[in-house]
């Protein structure tokens, strides 16, 4: 019988309206190192589905053919002892032409290689879920993950700004500033009542949290907590930050309680320096010659549209210039 053996590869596969497009391909980007425009990507990499707030499930590849009869013939020799199964073929938007597979015809190769698998088919509870995925002129089979929306959950919280990032955008943020949290401390020192540090945190990013204002580090801190998550969110201006960070994600101050003038987003920028290589910067304002001044260099930018307000989300490095004075200082 054949063994259930992983190749080491997976498919995504996406779901996103038009507005979105932009800031789901930077996520891309982050996660895999390049993009698509069609709404499935193939990569070795392994990101949980339930991250990433576009993806809608995760094919992890156990055997694949160029026609479905290999596929049929490979899940022949398939045994699951015990385990209950079923198979399901996704409804997958923007494959390629080619790759196209009607309702009627998916719903008759489920059938076909549930028939052939040894063990006990249970659509509603199965312990294990088969995925048929067909791309790029292959067919390719696995076990299929569904992303769990973690972030719709977190829309009602105890403490709301109107003008705060969505938690769909959020939690797209987070993975841009911190795509593989494995080793990596990060910090939104700007986080107002915490949506980006609420979402890091959901997903194990090891972040913490500061602000200027104590009311909205209240709020922060509260937020945290309603959704059962351990996180800190100290008081005070960035300026004061001495520990070093992997990665910074600033949120340009702009409502009603924190608005910050130019001079002072300048400050902000120029304070990050010191403390942090890689910046991850929002702001419903052009600021290049503000990221160029304060010592950083734009390496990847979109557009996150919330209806008629746009925000642009920009992904910083330090300069090498700057961080070969940043090191030499910190030596001295």
């Amino acid at each position: 019988m054949k063994r259930l053996t992983p190749t080491g590869e997976f498919i995504y596969t996406y779901a996103y309206h038009d507005d979105e497009k932009e800031l789901c391909q930077m996520e891309m980007r982050a996660f895999f190192g390049r993009y698509t425009e069609e709404k499935i990507i193939k990569s070795k990499r392994g990101i949980d589905p339930s991250r990433s707030p576009f993806i809608k499930e995760r094919l992890e590849v156990l055997f694949e053919a160029v026609e479905l009869s290999g596929i049929l013939e490979q899940a022949a020799e398939v045994d699951m002892d015990t385990a209950t199964f079923k198979v399901i073929f996704p409804k997958i938007n923007g494959l390629a032409l080619g790759d196209k597979v009607e309702y009627v015809e998916k719903r008759a190769i489920e059938r076909q290689i549930g028939a052939v698998i040894t063990g006990r088919a249970d659509v509603h509870s199965p312990d294990v879920t088969f995925g048929l995925i067909p791309f790029g002129g292959r067919w390719y089979f696995g076990k299929s993950r569904q992303s769990e929306s973690v972030w719709f959950k977190h829309q009602q919280k105890p403490r709301e700004y109107s003008t705060a990032l969505s938690t769909k955008v959020a939690r797209a943020v987070a993975n841009i500033a911190v795509p593989h949290p494995a080793g990596i401390k990060a910090i939104d020192p700007c986080c107002g009542i915490g949506t980006v540090l609420v979402e890091a945190l959901s997903m194990g990013i090891d972040i913490v949290g500061r602000d200027i204002n104590p009311l909205v580090v209240d709020g922060s801190r509260e937020n945290i907590a309603y959704f059962g998550l351990t996180g800190q969110v100290d008081l005070g201006p960035i300026a004061d930050i001495t520990q070093q960070y992997d990665v910074a994600i600033i949120d340009m101050p702009y409502n009603l309680y924190t608005h910050a003038t130019p001079e002072e987003q300048q400050d902000i920028l120029s304070h990050a320096l010191p403390f942090t290589e890689k910046l991850l910067v929002v702001t419903i304002e052009t600021i290049d010659h503000m990221i160029d001044q304060a010592g950083f260099t734009i390496t990847d930018r979109c557009i996150a549209k919330k209806g008629l307000f746009l925000r642009e989300i920009l992904v910083c490095e330090r300069t090498s210039e700057r961080m070969e004075a940043a090191e030499e200082l910190q030596e001295a």
